[in-house]
């Protein structure tokens, strides 16, 4: 159906998606002195409350998208969590409206160095690393974004930042155009967020787009997704567990993070679990190096960050198994990262929302210790077909319940790992709730044992 779109606009913005995100807008616009309305598809969404507190101004329709609102305004706002194919999105697509993010409101008013990180897995751990090298450093450095809080939120609480680091995801990228990064990183692409978009090039492009306007890229050499990226007119440092300019090497006391054929700090000093995370930290040195910061201070920030909650985060021995609670492992790359390198028969727990994905190679990622997976939620049954003919899988309903099946199936000496491979939400808030609850179950183990 035709919509009228009036001479002048209603609203100089329309900021479609509450949430997090949504939330920092409305923050920054109301700051700004700005005219805007809120919609989400919702009918509470988070954030409701918190908006209509600061303000009774702002014309707020939850439960659908006010086409003719829409139409009638000079700017959308598009919260990372609405999908641009949407009809609504791709009428004022056509009708030739400006459609922006957070992340590009943003990008338009910063006037300090900005680092940015994105990629499928590791992302959120690279960039706090990073923030903490930028502080060794003696930088008054502001770290969030996807990883929290909001990058229009620091820019307001943290106005004189000598410097920004932001993870960004696929979905911040999308309307995100002049972002001009000091660095811009990619880490890694595995398949996620398939629900999303069309096809993996759509995904991998989403993510190139941090490359646009950087004055040096990092990416990682071992990945092909990645390097295809690479802009040739860019200077680029790269980096990988087996090659580039930041590797491992192997030496007589054990691998040691180098660059080129300079050790630098070995692996064994630093409190990260994981090999996964040994890959973290040369992305890390690389993005660090890049911003041309002193080998001492990135150093001294890798030894003594111990990790974010739910990635790869110890929880210690309970019943005399050690739990590890990955709860971030939203996908199957991060599942896969996660569970390498533990050195232990394992039990896996497995399960959530799917989103799509195939979960073959998870089975084909699985260490040869595996004892057993336990898997539960909504892609039970995806899962079962994919990890049974390569190992012992048992199904349950619920996450209390895998727990209970992982002490069944595990032996005194084992990791009892949750690294979910999947979303969260067919059973929790969010992947931190699905963290806490999980930590809460190995807590009563704990006491029961």
């Amino acid at each position: 159906m035709e919509v009228a779109v009036v001479e002048k606009p209603a609203y100089d913005a329309v900021i479609l998606g509450l949430g997090q995100s949504g939330m920092a807008c409305a923050r920054y616009l109301l700051a700004g002195g700005r005219d805007f309305a809120v919609m989400d598809t919702r009918p509470n969404p988070p954030g409701l409350a918190e908006l209509q507190s600061r303000s009774a101004d702002v014309p707020i329709v939850t439960g659908r998208f006010d086409a003719q609102m829409l139409a009638n305004a000079e700017q959308i706002i598009l919260s990372p969590g609405v999908d641009p194919r949407q009809p609504e999105v791709q009428a004022a697509a056509q009708r030739g409206q400006s459609i922006v993010g957070e992340i590009e409101l943003f990008a338009q008013a910063v006037s300090a160095p900005v680092i940015a990180i994105t990629g499928s897995n590791g992302k959120s751990t690279v960039t706090s690393i990073v923030g903490e090298m930028a502080r060794c450093a003696g930088k008054a450095v502001a770290v969030g974004g996807n990883l929290s809080p909001p990058a229009l939120d620091l820019l307001m609480t943290q106005p004189d930042a000598d410097l920004y680091v932001l993870e960004l995801s696929s979905f911040q990228l999308e309307t995100t155009a002049s972002l001009a990064p000091l660095v811009g990183a990619v880490l890694n692409l595995t398949a996620d967020h398939l629900d999303r978009y069309d096809a993996m090039r759509d995904y991998a492009a989403a993510k190139a787009r941090i490359l646009t306007h950087a004055q040096h890229a990092v990416l990682n050499a071992q990945d092909l997704a990645v390097t295809a990226m690479a802009p040739a007119e860019l200077p680029i440092t790269w980096f990988g567990e087996q090659t580039g300019d930041y590797h491992l090497l192997t030496l007589e006391d054990g691998d040691w993070l180098c660059r080129g054929a300079t050790p630098l700090v070995a692996a064994s000093s630093l409190p990260l679990v994981g090999r996964h995370n040994l890959q973290n930290a040369l992305a890390a040195l690389a993005i660090g190096s890049a911003a041309g910061w002193p080998d001492a201070a990135m150093i001294s920030a890798l030894k003594t960050f111990r990790g974010l909650p739910h990635r790869s985060e110890s929880l210690g021995w309970h019943a005399d198994r050690l739990w590890i609670n990955d709860s971030k492992a939203t996908n199957v790359g991060a599942a896969v990262a996660g569970i390498q390198g533990l050195g232990r028969p394992m039990v896996l727990l497995a399960g959530g929302d799917g989103k799509g994905q195939d979960f073959r190679p998870l089975a084909a990622g699985l260490p040869s210790e595996t004892r057993a997976a336990v898997v539960y939620g909504a892609a039970a049954g995806v899962l079962v077909q994919a990890l049974a003919p390569h190992v012992v899988v048992q199904r349950v309903e619920s996450l209390a319940d895998a727990v209970v099946a992982a002490l069944r199936l595990s032996e005194r000496g084992d990791v009892i790992a949750l690294a979910p491979a999947c979303a969260s939400l067919d059973q929790f808030a969010d992947y931190q709730d699905r963290g806490r609850q999980f930590s809460a179950l190995v807590e009563q183990v704990g006491q029961n044992g």
